[in-house]
């Protein structure tokens, strides 16, 4: 968890569970319990079904998550994003601006991934 508590507010976090990487700004470091509040900004999904760490892919969505619900979770879960894995993503989430979005999907999708991390990492939440 140390290096949770090197996060600074406005750095781009990255949480990732199986097929699926969560991106997020961080608002604020709460040392005396070692979490951190972040704001979620994008989810990517692989679509292949494989796991993150196999290899990166072209096939995945991007759900636009910047008008969905805060998340209060242990800093352990979370790693600093690299600039390269998010510059090109966060640019592809400006454009989704220009189409319509689905804020009930979106914020279905946090919701499943939420579930997810809390079946995979069940003793961070302790």
């Amino acid at each position: 968890m140390d290096c949770a508590l090197n996060f600074k507010p406005g750095q781009i976090v990255s949480l990732e569970c199986g097929d699926a990487c969560l991106h997020s700004e961080v608002i604020q470091v709460v040392e005396a319990r070692q979490v951190c509040w972040v704001r979620p900004l994008m989810l990517v999904v692989l679509l292949s079904g494989k796991d993150l760490s196999a290899q990166w892919s072209e096939d995945y969505t991007l759900s636009d998550l910047r008008d969905g619900a805060d998340l209060l979770w242990p800093g352990s879960l979370f790693r600093a994003a690299l600039d390269t894995e998010v510059i090109s993503l966060l640019t592809e989430l400006q454009s989704l601006d220009s189409e319509k979005k689905d804020g009930a999907i979106a914020s279905r999708q946090l919701r499943d991934f939420v579930d997810r991390v809390w079946e995979a990492f069940p003793s961070a939440f302790h």
